[in-house]
């Protein structure tokens, strides 16, 4: 969780835009809100594809994801808020049951291997209770390096990155950085050896 910047002399700023680079927004301003209805009508399309039918789930893919990398695939289901702000590169492969809070960008590189029901929480929301209450919420990227591979049920907390080629073990909590080639595990995910 972080306390961002107050709302106040962000207005004259689309919710949507603010959302976006990690400002404080409304998830009930109606473009943000049209925006999530969008992508929760084509993840359904996305999930009503055959787990074998991949040329049939990449156009759906590429119409719900910011960017869809060349021989990349995620596996039905998949829930999503917005969609657009999931970025993989090529040669990735999201295993089944995974969960993308994309409020802000959530990049993954190339030759990525990410285990079953991975949960990526961009989303964020204010540490003062007021701010929260009234309905801001906020969020941070996050960054997978290429070649990094995520083993089943790993979270990874709004504002990480982890770098090129780290292994993160089944059901880590990611709270922070994790370096390239590093090996990281638990809750919270510790480095326990670098393989480079």
């Amino acid at each position: 969780m972080s306390s961002p910047p107050s709302p106040e002399g962000t207005e004259h700023r689309a919710h949507r835009d603010r959302m976006r680079v990690g400002e404080l927004y409304k998830a009930s301003d109606p473009e943000v809100r049209a925006g999530y209805e969008r992508a929760q009508a084509l993840a359904r399309a996305v999930n009503e594809t055959a787990v074998e039918d991949i040329g049939g789930r990449r156009p759906r893919l590429a119409r719900l994801l910011g960017s869809l990398g060349e021989d990349s695939d995620v596996l039905p289901p998949l829930r999503c808020d917005y969609g657009r702000n999931v970025h993989l590169g090529s040669r990735v492969l999201v295993n089944f049951s995974a969960i993308f809070l994309d409020t802000c960008p959530i990049r993954i590189g190339d030759d990525v291997l990410i285990g079953p029901a991975a949960q990526f929480l961009a989303a964020d929301h204010p540490l003062d209770p007021s701010t929260r209450h009234a309905g801001w919420e906020s969020g941070r990227s996050i960054t997978i390096g290429d070649g990094a591979w995520l083993g089943d049920g790993v979270i990874v907390l709004s504002g990480v990155t982890i770098g090129a080629n780290a292994v993160i073990g089944a059901g880590s909590v990611v709270t922070r950085d994790v370096p390239p080639g590093a090996v990281a595990v638990g809750n919270p995910a510790r480095v326990i050896r670098s393989i480079e």
